[in-house]
């Protein structure tokens, strides 16, 4: 591992990096920049959080994740709905949600009321099994997920996963009708964001503390849904032999247990960031391109 010949890269080619941290099996070995003292936005790597608040639920027992969405929105809601949108949304298990494979679902939800929004999309198929990334799955999980603690998520989240991470620093947005958003909008520092990625490392465990079942973080980390990135578990993608937390902009928290590695970053890249990959992958991990 040659982690200067990394940040010489990103210097070099003024990269918009914030900060990068680099673990070996386990252990803080290499940081650059700002990691511990600015908030950064993390973008879909919220919808990673969002899944070990459903381990931490499914964990005790309140959630099915082969039971449709709908068993767990607001009653007054599926209410509303026409028979023929009930009809189809019956179809759709939370399980289908976590992993982003129902067609025909727009990528963002819209309006006042994102519920309505989202529970008004017309699926052609709702049985169709095909990747098919939107933010208003993991919207609708966090709402699911409010409904069944009878509790904001927000604070949920803060107590059960923050607080026992150490993480005293954070923000998060809502939709219009106040629940926890789920798919986007957190800020942490770098830090913090990648402890978000040695609880997953570690099997759902922290500093001899376990926040998250064995079971739950396997099913998380592990392909459920094939797509042309490798595969995708629960807001979760497959990377290489391990797996990886990723948000627009450049935000990755790249896992890889088999080699004891474990590689997080904050950016504002647009595009794809692949140069910023490739190097990473050059000199952090010993990867030469053909």
């Amino acid at each position: 591992m040659n982690f200067e010949a990394f940040v010489k890269d990103i210097q070099e080619n003024q990269w918009n990096v914030f900060g990068v941290e680099v673990y070996e099996n386990g252990e803080l070995t290499h940081s650059f920049g700002d990691t511990q003292e600015n908030l950064h936005e993390l973008y879909s790597a919220t919808k990673t959080v969002l899944s070990i608040a459903v381990g931490i639920v499914y964990d005790m027992g309140l959630i099915d994740l082969d039971k449709s969405i709908l068993e767990y929105l607001p009653k007054e809601k599926v209410a509303k709905m026409s028979a023929k949108q009930e009809k189809t949304f019956r179809k759709i298990t939370v399980k289908r949600l976590l992993t982003m494979s129902v067609a025909d679902i727009p990528f963002r939800a819209e309006g006042d009321s994102w519920i309505d929004f989202a529970l008004s999309c017309e699926i052609s198929n709702p049985e169709e099994i095909t990747f098919n990334y939107t933010n208003i799955n993991s919207y609708l999980v966090s709402v699911a997920l409010t409904e069944i603690l009878g509790r904001d998520l927000g604070g949920f989240i803060e107590e059960k996963i923050f607080e026992p991470l150490g993480i005293q620093r954070f923000e998060y947005t809502r939709c219009p009708e106040g629940y926890f958003y789920g798919a986007s909008g957190m800020r942490l520092t770098v830090h913090d964001f990648s402890k978000i990625g040695l609880l997953l490392y570690n099997k759902g465990m922290y500093q001899g503390r376990r926040i998250l079942s064995e079971a739950y973080d396997e099913l998380a980390t592990s392909v459920q849904m094939q797509n042309r990135e490798g595969g995708y578990g629960y807001f979760v993608w497959k990377y290489l032999d391990g797996f990886s937390i990723n948000g627009r902009q450049g935000q990755k928290c790249y896992v890889l247990p088999n080699r004891g590695i474990m590689i997080s970053q904050l950016c504002d890249i647009d595009g794809s960031g692949i140069d910023l990959r490739n190097s990473m992958e050059k000199w952090l991990l010993g990867m030469e391109k053909q």
